[in-house]
C-alpha cells in the first residue's frame, strides 16, 4: 500500500472508529477500498452514523433524504 504524502494531517481529522485500521489517514487507500466492498468510507458521515459501521450508499441516501 502506497502511503499517503498527508497521512499525519488526515489522520487528525479521521473519523473512522474501526481499529486498527490500516488505511486510516491514507484517503486513497480508504476510498478505493470502500468502494471495492459497494460503500462509502466513515468520512462521508456523522460519528453517530459512522460508529454504526452501516456505510452504505442506502444508508448515505437516508441520511441526506432526511435533512
Amino acid at each position: 500500500m502506497v502511503q499517503c504524502m498527508k497521512l499525519i494531517e488526515n489522520k487528525e481529522r479521521c473519523n473512522c472508529s474501526y481499529e486498527p485500521c490500516p488505511r486510516k489517514g491514507n484517503c486513497c487507500a480508504c476510498l478505493q477500498y470502500h468502494l471495492s466492498m459497494n460503500e462509502l468510507p466513515a468520512c462521508a458521515f456523522p460519528d453517530a452514523v459512522e460508529s454504526t459501521y452501516d456505510r452504505s450508499f442506502r444508508r448515505f441516501v437516508q441520511l441526506h433524504r432526511q435533512g
